[in-house]
């Protein structure tokens, strides 16, 4: 196998480029390059997600977020098992903070039990019997099947199964720049020749589906996911995750609590408007789309309310006090020295149709000639992976 040619290229090696090809070879496929624009895994998104497989709660029960979340839970989590990899089988709890949250607590009641989950409706003795520092409003959502992993331990792990394999070769530090006619690839190391091309690129996936001429009416926004860290000797803790009822009309879910698999408590993300993809600092990451992104917020932020609640609301916890301040709505204790920086931050590269105005909310898949695009690669991505990589090898492959 070579690096100038292959019969399967796939460009992207997060989690999704990752699962695709363990499914491509599972079924028998050969010869499979995977460029990574990165000199290692989990940079990006894959790596710096909070590990958490979410158990299909929050998907209206049509959409592929739905029908792939939980089943791509239990393949995860299956794999972790069998290769030793760190997991943490706690479940979550979603509480709420006002009267006003109570229908959509139930909503997602409804949603999470058409979609297969288990979960409870509780009262608030029996939260403080599962999370003895959480506070809710009358009641409390409980879900079974939330997990925790440790996501660069997952992405490592598939990298070693894949290359002992035989069928898949990684080629790191390698950009993709442009597709030259049809089945050459133009790379940062040279043109790749591919019969069949999966764009899993994440954050760039809208620029990759542009060299195709794929997903036209689609722009891709980035938000920052800031996180904070509950210090390991504040008198209260966290078990497993403490969630709040989120706006279902936007694919963000609010600042929660969450125990990693390494026993360290987090506090985030944010959802805050970002001014590149790759923008982890205030400034650090900010590129030559920085004007670009901003004209594309104003935009939405006159045209879509759900966004603009969000524009309006989330840059300000960038200061540690109104960060403080919504998280400390979920618990029944906090204070404000026990909650310090941490480095863990992210960005969530979220599609916009922009012929509607509009956040996309589901997964989407784009099949035209020889390439399969997996656009909007968001939260689930990680949880849904297994299962999404199952279905797109089977539909297209």
């Amino acid at each position: 196998m070579s690096f100038d040619k292959a019969d399967i290229l796939i460009v992207g090696a997060g989690i999704i480029g990752l699962t695709i090809a363990r499914e491509l070879v599972r079924t028998g496929h050969g010869d499979i390059v995977i460029i990574e624009k990165e000199a290692e895994l989990g940079v990006h998104a894959s790596g710096r997600n909070s590990g958490v497989l979410h158990a299909g709660i929050y998907y209206s029960p049509d959409s592929m977020k739905a029908k792939s979340c939980l089943n791509g839970n239990f393949l995860m989590r299956a794999y972790c098992k069998e290769k030793g990899l760190p997991l943490l089988e706690n479940g979550k709890v979603i509480v709420t903070r006002t009267p006003a949250e109570l229908p959509v607590l139930d909503e997602l009641f409804r949603r999470a039990t058409a979609n297969g989950a288990k979960v409870e409706m509780i009262d608030e003795r029996q939260l403080a019997a599962i999370e003895p520092n959480a506070r809710t409003v009358e009641r409390a959502l409980f879900s079974h099947y939330t997990a925790v992993v440790d996501p660069k331990a997952v992405l490592k792990s598939l990298r070693k199964d894949l290359e002992e394999s035989g069928r898949v070769t990684f080629v790191m530090g390698c950009r993709l720049t442009g597709i030259k006619g049809s089945g050459i690839a133009v790379t940062s190391r040279g043109e790749i020749r591919f019969n069949r091309f999966v764009n899993a690129a994440g954050a760039f996936c809208d620029k990759v589906a542009d060299f195709f001429g794929v997903g036209q009416q689609y722009r891709l926004i980035p938000f920052k996911g800031v996180y904070r860290l509950l210090k390991k000797d504040a008198p209260y803790t966290v078990n497993s995750s403490i969630y709040p009822v989120p706006d279902i009309r936007n694919p963000f879910l609010g600042v929660h609590f969450t125990r990693s698999v390494h026993g360290d408590v987090y506090l985030g993300p944010t959802a805050i408007p970002a001014f590149g993809r790759e923008n982890y600092g205030i400034l650090a990451g900010i590129d030559s789309e920085a004007i670009s992104i901003a004209w594309e917020d104003l935009i939405l932020f006159m045209t879509n309310k759900p966004f603009r609640n969000v524009a309006l609301s989330e840059p300000a916890k960038y200061l540690p006090s109104v960060f403080f301040k919504d998280a400390a709505r979920l618990v029944k204790e906090l204070k404000p020295e026990d909650v310090v920086p941490a480095s863990k931050v992210g960005i969530r590269p979220q599609l916009v149709d922009w012929e509607k105005k509009e956040l996309v909310m589901d997964f989407l898949v784009v099949a035209e000639g020889e390439g399969v695009h997996v656009l909007n690669p968001i939260s689930p991505a990680f949880t849904s992976s297994m299962d999404l990589a199952q279905g797109i090898v089977t539909q297209y492959f």
